[in-house]
């Protein structure tokens, strides 16, 4: 593809190769890692549920919360496969590297979990 910016590359933008790329990524994101996986399953039965017996914003939230983490999943995923890739050996500067984006993967974490307790919690009050 080319690089607009760099206008290096081979000409022409795809819409549909760049869908492709997406799927793929997010594919290979949900086979073979499961902090992906268990985390996406999770959101979709709560993302059903808050559809089914809550409202359109309840399930937005979730939805949202849900891409937020699972974004900071998979960058987190791409960064240490890369650090890996770059130094085989233990490097404490690799290190430190792998350890902040596991903060961002934390915090979305944690804020995932609270958007999917408090709208768990509120499907069983409100009934």
């Amino acid at each position: 593809m080319r690089n607009k910016f760099l206008g290096t590359g081979t000409p022409g933008y795809n819409p549909l190769r760049k869908l492709h790329t997406i799927f793929s990524g997010l594919r290979y994101a949900v086979l073979y890692d499961l902090s992906v996986t268990y985390k996406l399953v999770v959101s979709a039965l709560v993302l059903m549920a808050a559809f089914a017996w809550r409202g359109a914003v309840d399930f937005l939230l979730i939805l949202f919360a849900t891409a937020f983490m699972l974004v900071a999943e998979i960058l987190n995923s791409a960064i240490e496969a890369l650090c890996d890739f770059v130094e085989t050996r233990h490097n404490e500067k690799i290190k430190v590297i792998k350890d902040i984006a596991a903060a961002a993967v934390g915090i979305a974490i944690a804020t995932w979990l609270v958007v999917l307790g408090v709208e768990v919690a509120g499907m069983f009050t409100a009934r």
